[in-house]
This record gives structure tokens, sequence and C-alpha cells, in this order.
């Protein structure tokens, strides 16, 4: 491959629940990145009752579990986390900033490849140990990917700051501050809870007015 592959396996959702209005439905957006390197990354992996729809997805890319090399879950809800237990072979599991392999835990940021295309960024805000992945020399015609969890909500979180808001953030200051930032250096986002989207400088305007 001459450029990184980000291949969202499944984009999120989260809506009031049709019958109860004091409960929610949510489950993330599910991104797999195949690196020109060779390693296999996978971020945010779903609930942990969607363990066979999940490894259905990787097939459809001719993939088994076995075949990931990292987990990045960009923050420790439950939706975000739930098959990790699926990759038990990968190198690294990366839980918000925090690495770990069996019982061995450490502080990770930065690359996740060997030729430093595809990073792993401090982005708190939602959390505060938030984190997400930038892919640059992607696909889409070589430009840059953020995969950036609760970050974005969704596209729609751009005109309506109370979408991320209300969806809980830890700094409301500094997810707004990580918004625009990370808006500066990519040109797509999958956001956590909803499909990619192309940014553009009206986007990027409306997200520097919010901090």
């Amino acid at each position: 491959m001459s450029e990184n592959q980000v291949i969202v396996l499944q984009s999120g959702y989260a809506h009031e629940d049709e019958i109860d209005p004091n409960a929610m439905r949510a489950n993330c957006s599910c991104t797999l990145i195949r690196c020109r390197d060779g390693n296999n990354i996978i971020v945010d992996t779903l609930t942990a009752w969607d363990g066979e729809r999940l490894k259905s997805l990787i097939a459809e890319q001719g993939l088994q579990p076995d075949d990931i090399n990292v987990v990045v879950c960009t923050h420790g809800h439950s939706d975000h986390i739930g098959c990790n237990y699926l990759f038990q072979q990968a190198r690294l599991h990366i839980v918000g900033s925090t690495a770990s392999k069996h019982d061995l835990y450490s502080e990770y940021a930065g690359a996740l490849d060997t030729n430093g295309e595809v990073l792993l960024e401090k982005t708190l805000g939602h959390t505060l140990s938030c984190v997400s992945v930038l892919i640059h020399n992607s696909q889409f015609d070589g430009t840059t990917v953020g995969v950036c969890g609760d970050l974005f909500e969704r596209c729609q979180d751009i005109d309506d700051a109370q979408i991320w808001k209300a969806a809980g953030s830890e700094d409301e200051k500094q997810q707004a501050e990580q918004r625009y930032r990370i808006a500066q250096l990519c040109q797509y986002i999958v956001p956590g809870h909803g499909t990619i989207f192309k940014l553009d400088n009206e986007m990027r305007t409306k997200l520097k007015k919010n901090i």
C-alpha cells in the first residue's frame, strides 16, 4: 500500500431510547487502520455484546482478531472498550493515554507505526484521559484523518455545541480547545457517535469561536 487506509467498520450512534425517555441507546464508531508498514490498528471496540459482529466486520477486510497489532480506545467508557478481549495477540492495548501488555502498564503518546505517520495524541475534555489517532498520508488524497472518539460526537455538534456538552464533558474548555486544534491538523474526522465527515474553513471558524 502506498497510503494508510482508514476504514470505518461501524459508524457510531447515540439517541434517546424510543420507550424510556430517561435512557439512551449508544454505540461507538469503530475504525480499522491498515498502515502501509503492515501494522493493523483498531480504534474503539464497541460494547462487550458486539464480539461476533466485530469479528465479522474484521473478516470482511480479510483479517482475523489475531491480525490486529495495536488496540486503541480513545477513552475508557464501556461502549469504546467492550471487545478488547478479542485481541489478545496485539502487542499493545492503549486505553486513553495508558498502554498495557499483560500486567505491564505505562503512559504512551507518539507513533503507532514504523513510518511515524499514525500518531496517538492526547485530546482531553470529554474525559481527562481522552486520546485521538491522527493518520497522515491517508487514502483520502494523502490528507490527515483524525479518529477522535467523543472529542466530536458527530458532525452536527460543530453547529450545535450543546450536542457534545450534553454527552458529558469533564472539561469543556479543554475540549473546545482540542476540537479546534485537531480541526487545524485534519481534513477528515471520525467522530465517536456519527459518520466520518470532511472539515472546511467555515467549520474551523465555528470551532474557534466556541473556545
